[in-house]
C-alpha cells in the first residue's frame, strides 16, 4: 500500500537532483554512521494521513556548497526540504486518496529507530539521508459522521450568472474550441534593477515573492484562469487546481489572444 514514505522518496529523488550543485542521485542505501554528527527536521503529517516523519542529513552536507555559494546551507536545506514535504503531502491525493497537510515542522537531532536509509551521491562526494516514518492512514471509527468536504466559494455574481445560463460558450466561440493555447505556471516573480540581472552567475538564488506553500498561477497569455498546488506526476511536474475562475470570466480574461 502506497504510503507518505513512498510519496516523500519519489519527491526527494527528483527534486534533490534538480536543486542541488551537481544534480546528485538519490539511491536507497545500507545505513552507515555519521562520523561528522547529523542534521535533520520533523514535521507532523494531519488529515487523512497522520503521523510523524522526521528526515536525517550526514552534517558533513553542510560543508558542501550543494545549495550554492554563499547560502546558509542549514536553513536552506531546511527550505528544500520542506518543499519536499509539501510536494510529497500534495502527491499523496492522486495516488492514495487521502488528502493530509504538513504541520508543526520543526529542526531535530535524532531519532532512535528509522524506516529507511538513503545515499545522496554527486561528484564531489556522499552523504548519508536517514528517514523516520510513523505516518499512517487516519482510523475513521465505523457509524461516525464525516465532515462533507469544503466547496469552492464563488461571489455572487459568478453563482447567479451559472445558474442563469449554464451554458457560457456562444456558438461563434464554438468554432474555436480547437485552438490550442499555450498555458504555464507562475511560481512568483521579483523586480530586480539591471545591474543585479547581469551579476547573476551559475549559482546564484533569487528569492521570489511567494511562499513554497502558496498556490501557483496558471497562465494563458498573461492572464490568470486558474491557481492550485504543485505535485509530480509519472516524474513531470503538474497542477492539482484548487481556484479556478468561472468558464465565462475565463474567456474573458484570454479573448485578447483572438
Amino acid at each position: 500500500m502506497t504510503g507518505y514514505l513512498d510519496c516523500w522518496t519519489a519527491v526527494a529523488t527528483a527534486l534533490l537532483s534538480q536543486a542541488l550543485a551537481d544534480a546528485p542521485e538519490l539511491t536507497e542505501s545500507l545505513p552507515k554512521p555519521m562520523a561528522g554528527g547529523m542534521f535533520g527536521f520533523e514535521w507532523t503529517l494531519t488529515g487523512e494521513e497522520e503521523g510523524r516523519f522526521v528526515v536525517l542529513l550526514d552534517a558533513a552536507a553542510l560543508e558542501t556548497p550543494l545549495l550554492g555559494e554563499g547560502v546558509d546551507q542549514r536553513a536552506g536545506w531546511g527550505e528544500l526540504l520542506r518543499e519536499v514535504a509539501n510536494a510529497a503531502a500534495g502527491d499523496m491525493l492522486p495516488k492514495t486518496g487521502r488528502k493530509c497537510h504538513i504541520d508543526a515542522w520543526k529542526e531535530t537531532t535524532g531519532t532512535s529507530q528509522i524506516s529507511r536509509a538513503f545515499q545522496l551521491k554527486s561528484t564531489t562526494g556522499s552523504w548519508m539521508i536517514l528517514v523516520r516514518d510513523e505516518t499512517h492512514a487516519r482510523k475513521v471509527t465505523q457509524g461516525s459522521p464525516q465532515p462533507p468536504e469544503p466547496l469552492p466559494v464563488l461571489p455572487a455574481s459568478v453563482s447567479q450568472e451559472h445558474g442563469k445560463n449554464p451554458s457560457v460558450v456562444s456558438p461563434g466561440i464554438e468554432l474555436l474550441l480547437d485552438v490550442e493555447l499555450e498555458a504555464a505556471l507562475r511560481f512568483g516573480c521579483r523586480e530586480l534593477p539591471l545591474g543585479e540581472i547581469l551579476d547573476l552567475g551559475a549559482g546564484d538564488v533569487v528569492e521570489l515573492d511567494r511562499h513554497v506553500a502558496d498556490p501557483v498561477d496558471l497562465l494563458v497569455g498573461d492572464r490568470i484562469v486558474a491557481r492550485g498546488e504543485v505535485v509530480l506526476v509519472n516524474g513531470n511536474f503538474g497542477l492539482r487546481v484548487t481556484e479556478v475562475a468561472a468558464p465565462r470570466k475565463r474567456l474573458e480574461n484570454i479573448r485578447c489572444l483572438f
